[in-house]
């Protein structure tokens, strides 16, 4: 599982940009000069035509700045449910300013604190001219309050669908959450009979957000990857240049000792995640389980070294000015963004024919 020299060039060039554009000026860069937003869009709708790699790369340089452009939202949930719709009429009209970067793009999924399609009680009924009318509560909703393009997952008597609803539109209400993680912005979207207009073929939907899940996972895994091997860096170089007792801490045996163990946590989560980016590239059937794997170890090594880096930090690595904490909070909210770790763990044992329980 090795990157071609064009994906570690593009590395280069997002990491380099990322570092001269902070926060959040960074959005309008990527999608402009490198044409970030529209890496996994077709040519035909304005994109790049590249696969899930080329954003595994884009992921892990995100992850290592904590950056909170709405990517993940934007140009991997929406990008991937629109495409995974097989809509084409929807594809056309929506896909290319969000390929371009002028729209940003989320999808009102998660109820009460599951991702899972099953959970899904949002209700859809037929309502004049071929519309429906929404009404319901999302949770979790990424960039969900700066979204001009809002599709909506809602329960139809034919099953679980998909819905475009006008993001300012009548009976949508839309609220700023408040997360331990303040670099990933999420809503509330409260729905009170809102008008929709149906994405793909009603009561497939099930099978749309199956697919799409792999891929926020995949695409999730790369970025925990990305901010852990961070949090690792900065680490090593604390250990380097604290001294106590006349020598550098990284030079005790116990302290390496830590920071060899986190070291195995980030190679091997790195593996994980590129299993996962290589399945969902190859369209491999097997893509749930590398995804599901991916989830769960990812997830759990990126906490474990950020907790880490709190410790070796010491005093200042719980104070609000360091950086460390940031990173802190980003591993215990990414652990849980699209199903906690044992809930993959329980999706990867269903799918190799485990008895779980």
């Amino acid at each position: 599982m090795r990157l071609t020299q064009e994906q570690e060039e593009l590395r280069t060039t997002v990491r380099s940009l990322l570092a001269r554009h902070d926060g959040a000026k960074a959005w309008r860069p990527l999608t402009e000069q490198i044409g970030g937003a529209g890496l996994a869009v077709p040519e035909e709708y304005g994109g790049a035509g590249c696969g899930a790699l080329e954003v595994h790369v884009v992921m892990e340089e995100l992850g290592r700045a904590l950056s909170p452009v709405p990517y993940l939202g934007s140009a991997v949930l929406t990008v991937r449910a629109l495409l995974a719709s097989e809509d084409r009429a929807a594809c056309a009209r929506l896909l290319p300013p969000l390929a371009e970067g002028r729209a940003v793009g989320a999808l009102a999924w998660a109820e009460n604190g599951s991702w899972d399609a099953s959970a899904i009680r949002a209700a859809a009924a037929p309502g004049p001219g071929g519309t429906w009318r929404i009404t319901g509560v999302k949770q979790h909703v990424l960039n969900g309050t700066e979204a001009d393009v809002l599709l909506v997952v809602a329960r139809t008597a034919a099953g679980v669908s998909l819905f475009e609803v006008p993001a300012c539109g009548a009976g949508v209400r839309r609220e700023a959450a408040v997360p331990m993680d303040d670099t990933r912005a999420q809503a509330r979207v409260v729905l009170d009979a809102a008008e929709g207009r149906l994405i793909g073929v009603d009561g497939q939907g099930g099978r749309t957000l199956d697919h799409v899940l792999d891929l926020a996972c995949t695409a999730l895994a790369a970025e925990q990857v990305g901010a852990a091997e961070r949090c690792l860096e900065l680490t090593v170089a604390y250990a380097r240049a604290r001294v106590q007792f006349g020598r550098p801490i990284g030079s005790f045996q116990a302290v390496k000792h830590r920071l060899a163990d986190a070291y195995v946590l980030v190679e091997s989560a790195r593996s994980a995640a590129l299993g996962a980016a290589f399945a969902a590239a190859e369209g491999s059937p097997e893509l749930p389980r590398y995804a599901a794997a991916a989830k769960s170890a990812c997830s759990e090594a990126f906490s474990a070294v950020a907790g880490e880096t709190i410790q070796l930090h010491g005093g200042i690595g719980i104070t609000w000015e360091h950086v460390a904490q940031r990173y802190f909070k980003r591993a215990h909210g990414s652990g849980q963004l699209f199903g906690a770790p044992a809930w993959h763990r329980g999706r990867l044992a269903a799918g190799l024919g485990l008895a779980t329980g």
